[in-house]
């Protein structure tokens, strides 16, 4: 099972839910959207708005891979839950976010095994095809610093 997560930023993530409908509807896996304030709504996978963040936990560890905006309660969610992460960062160009500051998050993960940044959605569903598994050797560390240094960084 795929699990897209968009969080609950105000503005919806048209772009993301839109190409995952897409692609839900040309495999043959489950797939299963938080859309929050998304406009768009899904045609060829289950999909909500908000969930109980324990509902949410229980999507994410059952997911063969979690997609998700650049938020950081989302990010680490996916990773205490040992799944193989893909970030797909909000745009400010196309209306997602104020401002580009999950690119920056998304930089700062960039170089944790246990996740794939994509940029380009004509790149997503070809990253699916991956058989990901979850590095427990990972350094845990340096993925909680690279959050803590972007969080002071805009106080």
């Amino acid at each position: 099972m795929i699990f897209v997560t968009v969080g609950s930023h105000y503005q919806g993530f048209d772009r993301l839910i839109k190409k995952v409908d897409e692609i839900a509807g040309k495999i043959d896996e489950d797939v299963v959207m938080q859309i929050g304030n998304t406009k768009y709504k899904p045609v060829n996978a289950e999909y909500f708005e908000f969930a109980e963040y324990s509902k949410v936990q229980k999507l994410n560890s059952s997911a063969r891979i979690v997609i998700s905006h650049a938020g950081v309660g989302s990010i680490l969610t996916a990773l205490e839950q040992k799944t193989h992460l893909i970030i797909v960062p909000r745009l400010k160009k196309y209306g997602e976010v104020v401002d580009d500051h999950q690119l920056q998050i998304a930089k700062e993960m960039s170089d944790n095994s246990n996740v794939t940044v994509i940029y380009d959605l004509e790149e997503l569903e070809g990253s699916l095809k991956t058989d990901f598994s979850f590095t427990k050797d990972c350094n845990r560390n340096k993925l909680v610093q690279s959050l803590k240094r972007y969080i002071y960084s805009i106080s």
